[in-house]
């Protein structure tokens, strides 16, 4: 869409990558990365030890910003503060625009450092936020991808199961205990796919989680925004787990709430009665998410370019 307009260069940074990307990427940068753990979280060290200070200053100072009309930075670092250091407008367009928007719903808790991190991650001159709902007349919905939108929702009877700061290991301990459901795991921690009782686990693959959760009876997913996000538009009835450590994933939790979605805090013993709760309600939250992709990049291109 955005080459509609112009001509478009991809720059990319971070080592979290799982989706292969359907354009040519002229930049790739290492970047700063959130590394997930095994158990529910953020693996600080492990993202602390993944970038150096000297790497991503030479990264800042390599990217050539000022050869460009115009820059459009989705919560991406290395560009955002190659524009801040050169003071060259820098065109915020991202999910956590949306969420950090004073208007947006917040948890009671308040992370301080996650705060911190999320206003000085990607600093841009002009911000527009994604979010489950119109927050504010900045904060749009969710762009859902074409391959969401022209699916059919069925119900095959299984439940997707998307959680990737949980070892597969975690996830079949808990999962077992609800004989009675069959689970279709997607597992950043695994390569080849496997079974065991009732949870098929399979490595990560875009075609087939949709037609998982296309399928599903429902879906149980972190507290990110895109799966969120499409497995409302496809109708289905979520329960979301926030990642520990990722003040984010706090944030698009207290927005589902605000939604009723249900939302527990992690996936532990304590919470089994939450889960079977969710499994024997039919509560489905009812979604508008229209397809204004390209008014929204029209709109944002013209009023900067």
């Amino acid at each position: 869409m955005l080459q509609a307009f112009g001509e478009v260069d991809v720059l990319i940074s971070g080592i979290q990558a799982d989706i292969i990307l359907p354009f040519d990427i002229k930049y790739r940068l290492h970047g700063l990365s959130f590394i997930f753990g095994k158990s529910g979280g953020v693996d600080i060290w492990k993202t602390f030890m993944s970038s150096t200070v000297r790497q991503v200053i030479r990264e800042i100072n390599s990217v050539p910003v000022e050869n460009y009309d115009l820059i459009i930075n989705d919560f991406e670092p290395i560009t955002a503060w190659a524009c801040h250091t050169k003071d060259i407008p820098c065109i915020g367009l991202s999910h956590q625009i949306g969420v950090m928007h004073p208007s947006a719903p917040k948890p009671e808790e308040t992370d301080m450092m996650g705060k911190f991190i999320m206003k000085n991650y990607a600093p841009v001159s002009y911000a527009y936020g994604f979010h489950f709902k119109e927050y504010h007349s900045s904060i749009y919905t969710p762009v859902i991808r074409k391959a969401i939108r022209e699916i059919e929702p069925t119900n095959n009877g299984h439940y997707t199961v998307y959680l990737p700061s949980y070892d597969d290991a975690h996830l079949i301990k808990h999962l077992t205990k609800f004989v009675d459901v069959q689970w279709d795991v997607f597992s950043k921690h695994n390569s080849k796919p496997f079974r065991y009782k009732n949870v098929k686990i399979q490595p990560i693959n875009s075609d087939l989680f949709i037609k998982s959760m296309a399928s599903s009876s429902g879906v149980l997913c972190g507290a990110g925004f895109e799966t969120p996000a499409e497995a409302l538009y496809l109708g289905k009835k979520i329960l979301a787990i926030p990642m520990k450590n990722q003040y984010e994933q706090h944030l698009n939790a207290a927005a589902l709430i605000d939604l009723g979605v249900p939302v527990i805090k992690s996936l532990k013993k304590k919470y089994e009665y939450d889960i079977e709760l969710w499994l024997n309600s039919d509560k489905v939250v009812q979604v508008n998410y229209p397809n204004n992709t390209m008014q929204i990049i029209e709109t944002i291109v013209n009023r900067h370019k």
